[in-house]
């Protein structure tokens, strides 16, 4: 790799990178992604709006669900380039070129095995039937359509002179991308860069095409390869939001794009992604398809801009710079967490109080800090309502917003009950029933009828923590309420409890604002 500049040269302008998102081909092929066409509707949108330069919507000659998701698609966006994939068959090309007549842009995608291990045991076929083949079916789709990439599948683990034949049959029968996938996430850094070098360099007509790189992660290499083969000279990649696709998945959207943005001076290239539409995608695409990304997730994660080490956090309160490379709101995300836990120092703790309005003296911070920690021992996260009880105390006659008293769940058939009781702000109880399309379904509204507090769930998680006979449950969850976003946990030995608790770590904030407001206006008024 070269070594790293301090600057891009004043004379050369960063390479525009495109950006093909194939989220509803290989994304939604894999294991538990499928959507719906009106699901990918939704998808395709919002995709457009973070900028995809290409949009891959399906497999038209695999399902008449990708056939309908194509036709709708293509009705309703009209600037990005929009792809379908082809088998090198004509009765495939045929019914995909169908499927494209409403893109206002269409690309067809053909593609065909290339390695030998796919020659022998997929497809059957020698050297020169696939030359053939390939020559042949590029050929009969130019007749139809301008704009085709040709792949070749497994293209990282084929002879690179037979490589370099495909590519050249390929760029004389009229292809105008050629894409070469590292199917089954293989090859390395290095290797993939100098495949695209040495192809640009050697194969006749590679100036006139757009190179491609399409890297899957079953090594958890696939940025740092599709990265390599931007320096190799690949001006086009291949990519899904959170990842997504067969086996381990696909070069990441939202990693591969801050890569180039963070790191521009090195990479000297771009792409024309609106990054601050990051994170909503991110989180669009687990509702769709039911599959929250881990918490670590770089650039997306929920952890991913937050601190709790008590290091990190007094060098962060100092100078952002100390240990974050990107801005949050860059990509999406509202702001820098300081979460607090059992790692947190002091500096930590006293700002956040500060920001709840409590102004401490060294000595009441120091017994304040000493009951944080103890409470630390019992739960893995402080929140802001868990502080205010530490400076108040449990029965202030202010009250604690609203707890659970019990809860009780019952089976409908189709359909769950929910019964809860509460104790309000006031020591008085209040029950209520709610029925869902499960049993959290049911909790969720059955609280939101006990508290007069409506919320809109964006998402929902639970987790074990600890282990054995001592480990508990933890629910988190983000709920919208209005135009603001708002994550809350809760923790318990029964998880339905845990979540009813991270229910109510919300509603509870959201009434202290409430009363906050009208305090602040009786005293002015």
């Amino acid at each position: 790799m070269n070594a790293p500049t301090s600057q891009a040269s004043p004379q050369a302008s960063p390479a525009r990178i495109r950006v093909f998102d194939t989220t509803l081909r290989d994304g939604e092929q894999s294991p538990g992604c499928s959507m719906t066409p009106p699901q990918k509707v939704v998808m395709a949108r919002a995709l457009a709006e973070l900028g995809a330069d290409i949009i891959e919507t399906g497999f038209p000659a695999s399902s008449q669900s990708d056939r309908d998701a194509m036709a709708l698609i293509g009705k309703e966006l009209r600037e990005p380039v929009l792809a379908v994939l082809s088998r090198c068959l004509p009765a495939d090309i045929d019914i995909s070129l169908r499927a494209l007549e409403a893109a206002a842009r269409p690309r067809l995608h053909l593609f065909l095995s290339t390695s030998p291990l796919h020659r022998e045991h997929k497809l059957r076929m020698s050297r020169q039937q696939v030359l053939d083949r390939v020559a042949e079916s590029v050929a009969y789709a130019k007749r139809h359509i301008e704009d085709i990439e040709f792949s070749t599948e497994d293209g990282t683990r084929t002879e690179e002179d037979f490589l370099h034949e495909v590519v050249a049959a390929a760029i004389a029968a009229g292809a105008t991308t050629i894409n070469v996938p590292d199917t089954v996430g293989f090859t390395t850094p290095e290797e993939i860069r100098s495949l695209f070098r040495g192809l640009i360099a050697r194969v006749p007509g590679a100036d006139k095409v757009v190179f491609s790189a399409h890297c899957h992660n079953d090594l958890g290499l696939a940025v740092a390869n599709t990265l390599a083969a931007i320096e190799g000279g690949a001006r086009q990649v291949e990519c899904t939001i959170n990842g997504i696709g067969e086996r381990a998945g696909n070069c990441a959207l939202e990693e591969i794009v801050m890569a180039l943005k963070v790191r521009g001076a090195f990479f000297e290239a771009d792409t024309g992604v609106d990054t601050r539409r990051l994170v909503p995608t991110s989180q669009l695409l687990q509702r769709l398809i039911g599959m929250p990304v881990q918490r670590n997730k770089a650039v997306v994660g929920s952890n991913a801009f937050a601190h709790e080490s008590g290091i990190h956090q007094h060098g962060m309160l100092r100078h952002r710079g100390t240990y974050e490379i990107m801005h949050p709101q860059d990509v999406g995300w509202a702001d820098t967490q300081m979460v607090l836990g059992r790692h947190s120092g002091r500096a930590a703790v006293e700002q956040r109080l500060r920001a709840l309005g409590y102004y401490l003296e060294e000595t009441e911070l120091e017994l304040v800090f000493a009951d944080f920690k103890a409470l630390c021992e019992q739960q893995r996260v402080v929140t802001d309502s868990d502080l205010q009880t530490l400076m108040h105390g449990a029965g202030d006659g202010d009250g604690d917003g609203y707890r659970l008293a019990s809860l009780t769940l019952s089976d409908l058939g189709q359909r769950a009950s929910a019964t809860v009781e509460l104790s309000d702000p006031d020591g008085r109880r209040v029950a209520e029933t709610a029925e869902g399309d499960g049993p959290v379904d049911a909790l969720f509204a059955a609280l939101a009828a006990a508290t007069g507090v409506q919320l809109s769930l964006e998402s929902y998680q639970v987790h074990s923590v600890g282990l054995g006979a001592d480990a508990r449950g933890e629910a988190s969850l983000s709920v919208r309420h209005g135009d603001t976003e708002y994550e809350g946990t809760g923790t318990s030995r029964d998880i339905i409890e845990a979540s009813a608790l991270a229910w109510l770590d919300v509603a509870n904030r959201l009434l202290r604002q409430r009363r906050g407001t009208a305090s602040e206006q009786l005293a002015t008024a």
